[in-house]
């Protein structure tokens, strides 16, 4: 079986996604194709400049992101009953449908899969046009259906539980073509074989606990006011490692000031997340649909920063309703409770919980979907037997 992966570079999360689904498909003897930068497609400085876009938006202007998502929400639920497409679908359905059509054909793919809408969208207009396309399987990175997801015609829709598959439902995607299998990850994010050989491999010391702070792909939020709170309750045996993800000034700011502290490293964009997710004590984050479903694949007992959007305010009450992180309302209390789950029992009861829930990870789960999807008659698949 040959698979073509579709996602962009707006936020990590997509990207981490897409990956998970082609080790997944791989682990199975299959051929993954993975396209990460989708709109490169339509040329590189397409893909710079949309991502750009959002990068800025997220790290500069973090509390218009919320507003642009709500207008968006609001949009998308006006042009739906309506049966008109949006500007987002117009913007993936011209050149890019060309370009992907070919692609398709050139390539012969036997199924694609997309954790990102925009190439939804492209394929929605491709089907609309009458290409003849391969099943088509769209994944949710999020404990929500995100705007413009209804206006797409996937044959499978992915989603992260029973709760976000009940909200597509109520945003207009059958429920027929709705599959609660979860949010898919790499699948290094995992329980460690061996967290004390781990641990020294990466240079802990062994009488230390150590403290992962990570803000998201972009580094967004009050970083440096947060770690200032937390640094000021940390003993002589706590180690902070702050993760800034691509936000270049915030890792130079951070690195000035704590240059000469040796109980906090600062780091850029780190590419060993899971195995620090494995071997940490803690995890401060914010509720990003995959961040959140890493730590608990890795058993890492979490606490929720503030969120940037609706969506992400989603995956927070997944999570804090099934117990597997805990939050607060200011960083006064976040840093507390976080502080009391590097005690043991606390520590072993959120890693309890958070193995009932995500006893394994979905990517493999979305593989053998789409495997059986092709070997059944181009998708004529009873969902209900993987559920």
């Amino acid at each position: 079986m040959k698979a073509l992966i579709l996602s962009c570079g707006t936020g990590g999360g997509h990207n981490d996604a897409g990956r998970g689904i082609a080790e997944g498909l791989t682990e199975r003897g299959h051929e993954a194709v993975f396209l990460n930068q989708y709109l490169g497609l339509a040329g590189k400085q397409v893909d710079q400049l949309i991502c750009s876009i959002y990068m800025n938006t997220i790290t500069r202007h973090p509390h218009a992101f919320p507003v642009v998502y709500g207008i968006g929400r609001g949009v998308s639920s006006a042009l739906h009953p309506l049966h008109i497409q949006s500007p987002i679908y117009f913007a993936n359905s011209r050149k890019l449908a060309d370009i992907l059509g070919s692609l398709i054909y050139r390539e012969q793919f036997d199924v694609v899969l997309m954790p990102h809408l925009y190439p939804a969208e492209t394929m929605t207009a491709l089907k609309r046009r009458g290409f003849p396309l391969p099943p088509t399987i769209a994944v949710a990175t999020d404990h929500t259906s995100i705007p413009f997801w209804e206006e797409t015609d996937c044959d499978w829709y992915v989603t992260a539980d029973e709760g976000t598959s009940r909200d597509f439902v109520r945003r207009g995607v059958p429920e027929e073509k709705l599959l609660p299998f979860g949010i898919p990850a790499p699948l290094g994010f995992c329980p460690p074989e061996n967290r004390e050989a781990l641990r020294a491999e990466l240079g802990f010391s062994p009488d230390k606990r150590y403290i992962l702070l990570m803000s998201g792909s972009m580094g967004a939020g009050d970083i440096e006011g947060f770690i200032r709170s937390l640094r000021a309750q940390m003993d002589e045996k706590t180690c902070l490692l702050a993760v800034c993800g691509k936000n270049e000034q915030l890792r130079e700011r951070l690195t000035l000031l704590y240059h000469n502290d040796k109980q906090v490293t600062v780091f850029g964009y780190m590419t060993e997340t899971a195995r620090y997710m494995q071997a940490c004590d803690l995890l401060f984050t914010k509720p990003g649909g995959l961040s959140t479903t890493e730590a608990a694949l890795c058993r890492i007992p979490t606490v929720l920063l503030p969120g940037i959007s609706q969506c992400e305010e989603a995956n927070r009450q997944f999570f804090l309703r099934n117990r597997i992180a805990c939050q607060g309302k200011d960083d006064a209390q976040r840093i507390s409770r976080g502080l009391k789950l590097l005690e043991p029992v606390p520590a072993a009861a959120m890693r309890r919980r958070q193995q009932e829930v995500f006893p394994d990870n979905p990517a493999r789960a979305i593989a053998a979907f789409a495997e059986r999807t092709v070997m059944e008659n181009d998708g004529a698949v009873n969902a209900h037997d993987f559920l």
